[in-house]
Formats: C-alpha cells, sequence, structure tokens
C-alpha cells in the first residue's frame, strides 16, 4: 500500500485516508507520497482514447489502494464529482485561430466556473465518503483569492460531514467571486470578509498556520483543509495534465509543452508531478503577473516575499507559493531535513537563496516570465477581436508569456491552461475592451442569479481574524453537536 510522509521529514508514515483528513502533517508539513508511482508509454498508449473520468480512474487508482477505496466507490466519487459540469467532456480543449499550435484547456465549466472545481469537486466527494463512513464531521478551513473559496463552499454546501469556512480578503476580488460564497445559503457555510490584508491572501494563510499550529482548538473542532496544502488536490490536478497531453498528441512520445498561469504553485506542482511520473511534457512554462513570486524563484533561484501589486490577474496575486516546498521535496532526492532547513529560514529571514545543484534541479524543464497588466489587457482585446474568443485576464497571463517564448521553444504544440470564466472578472474585461457593455461570451447565467440573492457572512479585521475566528468556529461547534 502506497503509504504518504510529511515533506519535512517528521512523523510516520500514513494512509491516504489520513493524509487527506489531515490537511496538513503533523510537523507542519505537506503531505506527499513516499514515492511516485510511474507511468510508462504502454500506459499512455492504452490511454490515449480515454474520456475524462476514465483516465481519472486510471490514475487516481496509482494512488488509492483499492482497500481504502474499492473501484466501485471510486467510480461513484468521480461520477458525482464531474457529472454535473457544463461539458459532457469535461474539459474542452480548443485551438486557437491566430496562434500556431496553441490549445486552450478550458478548465472552468463546473460549478464556480474555475479551475478550483476541477479538484475541489473531487476532493470534497472523497472527504465526505470518508467521514460518512467513519461517521465524523469537520471543519474546513480555507483562505481564498478568488477562486478557491467560492469552489470549496460549492461543492462543501448541504454536506452533513463538513463545515467551511471560507476566508477571502475584503475589497480583493470581485464581487461575482464574493457573490458565489455569500449567495450559498446552506447552514455548513460561512464566509469570512477580511479587512486590511495587506499582502492579499498571504495573510489569510498565516492564520490558518497558527490555528492548526493550536492542537488544543485543532482537536476541538476537527480543524481541516481543502486548499491546495491538502493531497488530494494535487493529486487530481495531475489528472488534467495527462488528460490534456493526450488529446493533442498525436503519438505518445510527440513533444508538447503546456503554459500555466499561477502564483501559489499547486496547479504547477501536480504538472511537475505528472511529468516525474512519466508525462512527456517538454517546458512547463510559468506565466506570473507583476508580482513574480515564482519567476523569481524559476529564473534567479530566490524564494522572497517581497510587497504585492494589486493586479486585473487578482487570483494570481500570490507572494508565498507553499507548493513549491512540495515540488522541492521531490527534486532533492525526498531530503525532509532539507526542506524543513529552508522553511525555518524562510519564516525567520523572509528569504531563501538555493544553491546551484538545487537551483539546477528543480528549475530543469521549466521556463518563466511575467506579463504586466496593459500586456495582459492588450492579449484579451486582441484575441476577442481577431477571433472572438476571451479569455479571462490569468488565461491572457498565460498566453502573453507564450508569446515571449515562442520563437525559443519552436513550433511544437503548446497548451494554456484557462483558469477561468471571464464572467468573473467583468469590470477587466470591460476594461480591455473598451466597452461598458459587456458581449455574451462575458456573462454567465450562475453570475447573473447570484446579483439578486441576499448576500451572508461574516467581516472582520485583520488584526484580530485569529481571535475572531477561535470564537465564532469554537461557539458554532458547540451549538451545532
Amino acid at each position: 500500500m502506497l503509504k504518504f510522509v510529511s515533506n519535512k521529514g517528521g512523523g510516520s508514515p500514513v494512509d491516504i485516508e489520513t493524509a487527506i483528513l489531515a490537511g496538513y502533517a503533523p510537523d507542519g508539513g505537506l503531505y506527499v507520497p513516499e514515492s511516485l508511482p510511474t507511468v510508462t508509454k504502454e500506459q499512455l498508449e492504452r490511454w490515449k482514447g480515454h474520456s475524462y473520468k476514465e483516465l481519472a480512474f486510471e490514475i487516481l487508482s496509482l494512488f488509492i489502494d483499492r482497500s481504502i477505496v474499492a473501484a466501485s466507490d471510486l467510480t461513484a466519487i468521480i461520477d458525482c464529482a464531474y457529472g454535473t459540469f457544463e461539458k459532457e467532456e469535461v474539459i474542452p480543449i480548443p485551438k486557437l485561430q491566430s496562434r500556431d499550435n496553441t490549445y486552450i484547456m478550458e478548465l472552468f465549466y463546473g460549478s464556480t466556473l474555475s479551475f478550483k472545481d476541477i479538484g475541489l469537486s473531487f476532493l470534497c466527494n472523497l472527504v465526505d465518503f470518508f467521514l460518512a463512513r467513519k461517521q465524523e464531521r469537520l471543519s474546513i478551513i480555507v483562505a481564498t483569492t478568488g477562486d478557491t473559496g467560492p469552489a470549496a463552499a460549492s461543492y462543501i454546501a448541504g454536506k452533513s460531514t463538513l463545515d467551511a469556512w471560507v476566508l477571502y480578503p475584503k475589497g480583493l476580488i470581485t464581487e461575482e467571486q464574493e457573490r458565489q460564497m455569500t449567495t450559498l445559503h446552506h447552514g455548513n457555510v460561512h464566509p469570512v470578509g477580511v479587512y486590511n490584508c495587506k499582502d492579499g491572501g498571504d495573510d489569510l494563510d498565516l492564520v490558518i498556520s497558527s490555528l492548526y499550529a493550536n492542537l488544543e482548538f485543532k482537536e476541538q473542532v476537527n480543524l481541516s483543509s481543502v486548499n491546495s496544502i491538502n493531497w488530494g488536490r494535487i493529486m487530481i490536478q495531475t489528472v488534467h495534465y495527462f488528460y490534456g497531453y493526450l488529446q493533442v498528441a498525436d503519438t505518445v512520445g510527440e513533444e508538447v509543452s503546456m503554459c500555466v498561469p499561477s502564483g501559489a504553485f499547486g496547479n504547477l506542482c501536480a504538472g511537475g508531478i505528472a511529468r516525474k511520473m512519466g508525462l512527456p511534457v517538454k517546458h512547463f512554462i510559468i506565466a506570473n503577473n507583476k508580482n513574480e513570486c515564482l519567476h523569481r524563484i524559476f529564473s534567479k533561484g530566490v524564494f522572497s516575499k517581497e510587497p504585492i501589486h494589486e493586479t486585473v490577474s487578482s487570483a494570481i496575486d500570490i507572494l508565498i507559493p507553499m507548493n513549491f516546498w512540495r515540488f522541492l521535496y521531490f527534486c532533492v532526492d525526498m531530503d525532509g531535513s532539507k526542506i524543513r532547513k529552508w522553511t525555518e529560514e524562510f519564516a525567520t529571514t523572509g528569504r531563501v537563496e538555493f544553491d546551484d545543484e538545487t537551483f539546477n534541479s528543480y528549475s530543469e524543464g521549466f521556463l518563466s516570465a511575467s506579463v504586466s497588466d496593459d500586456a495582459t489587457l492588450q492579449i484579451i482585446k486582441e484575441l476577442y477581436d481577431n477571433e472572438s474568443y476571451l479569455l479571462d485576464p490569468h488565461s491572457a497571463v498565460a498566453v502573453g508569456v507564450l508569446d515571449k517564448f515562442r520563437a525559443e521553444i519552436g513550433d511544437h504544440k503548446v497548451i494554456c491552461l484557462a483558469t477561468a470564466h471571464p464572467s468573473k472578472f467583468p469590470k477587466v474585461i470591460g476594461q480591455a475592451l473598451g466597452t461598458d457593455v459587456l458581449p455574451e461570451e462575458a456573462k454567465h447565467p450562475s453570475i447573473e442569479a447570484a446579483k439578486r440573492l441576499c448576500q451572508k457572512g461574516y467581516t472582520i479585521d485583520h488584526e484580530h481574524l485569529e481571535e475572531g475566528l477561535l470564537h465564532a468556529i469554537s461557539n458554532y461547534w458547540e451549538q451545532s453537536q
């Protein structure tokens, strides 16, 4: 049976059920498999014609032992997770007309119109399956910069085994994203708008880490998370990398690269792990906005916290890409002591500069760049004017970065990951197109419906967030037992 350990090296190996339900490892590290499964060329060839759900079953079965989740149960969880997606194929991959060999992987056909639906639809159903079997209940706490929160809230809503406390930086996400959380009137969903987050979502992550370190509180309310710190999110996100490759490659082994808009490195961590498992991706191209947290890591070898910039691609306004530590573990011979040393150094100084050997190990096969807001808006307008294809600002960041590298990487096929529907960012779309009258492609029925609903939720200043959450969650837990 495949076991899971902390990337910081502490604690004992656990099974996948324990890793998923805990979120963080006991030493504060992130759970990782003791070893990565290997996918052969022959397996990829057999999977070439698989649907997304069929492929998800095959890949997830490499990580989830049959003694933990039977094949029939895994199939049912996958069907439940993706049966409500707007597109039967789950993830369409159209080809752009204005750029040679460039495809867009549309990851936004779940209930909240973002790629976070891909991971959270499965993970929340898996957690619910485990808890129902154990007759237990968890308090889930999630920090969001725009898309994770709505997806977590949507897939937890109405589940008797879960309560969702969803934190977001007030004023730093769009009204559309906020309403996707605050118009859910299920009693187990609790949105928390936090004022004065000078470092955006990173401020919320620090408070969550502190709550996890409060062992008495953690045990009292059965605290866990479905943020991308949870291994389940990374595991399921490997699937769309395999799926995208198999959809566009004519033959297994063909060169294909992928360009990913990224902030916290959760999505790209899954891609990097998929490649280590055997997926033949030539380049992963990291697309950053002005905040450049990952561009610094992959171009200069520096993990540092710099002042945050508010951009039009707000969901990737991230300063601390936590899942980089998870990927780095597999690049340093799974030496948890190194990860622990570097994370402690960063916690103390706010900066880690990697040695040449480490930098070369983790950066191999990656390219990175950033684009400005002006360039992002220009990409949105150009593609819409030229081929009536409307990108959200994060997906436009990916296309803009790919444009910078196209001559360098050659004319092989490249997949740009489109991570959200443009309807979630109407002000940015209007700014890009130079109009107050948005085209139909910039609208979605669920977004329009949420504008007419009452909102509920908590608000609090960041200064008092930890104390306020301790009070609110403890009292709610006691009253609902």
